[in-house]
């Protein structure tokens, strides 16, 4: 029997979930699928990231520095999109990588970073 695994649900740290969920809204398009106290969930098209809060204490860090890379059809379409937003400036697309992507990111209000990345072959 083959096992599936249709989708994955990357749940990055926020010390803010409320101010979390209006930032995405604004400057990604992100938007709330649920809120229960200190967890939340946001959608765009088929991708779901969830947000946990965290109190930044010793006992309970943020955690900040949590990375996700979306892959993408058309990355030169959302890349505009987030520069008018003014999530990112003008000049952070990069093309051809050396590991052979299109890319561009940028960090949440919780230093946690999220890329969007086409391949370029």
């Amino acid at each position: 029997m083959t096992k599936q695994l249709p989708v994955i649900i990357p749940v990055l740290p926020s010390s803010d979930i409320h101010r979390d969920l209006d930032w995405h809204n604004e400057k990604t398009g992100f938007k709330t699928l649920f809120v229960h106290d200190m967890y939340a969930g946001i959608r765009r098209d088929n991708l779901t990231i969830h947000l946990q809060w965290h109190a930044d204490t010793d006992d309970d860090p943020l955690l900040g520095g949590s990375v996700i890379k979306i892959f993408v059809e058309n990355v030169q379409q959302l890349f505009d999109e987030f520069v008018q937003r003014g999530t990112v400036p003008k000049n952070k697309l990069r093309l051809n990588t050396p590991w052979n992507t299109h890319e561009f990111g940028f960090y949440d209000l919780n230093n946690n970073a999220i890329f969007f990345v086409q391949d370029a072959g």
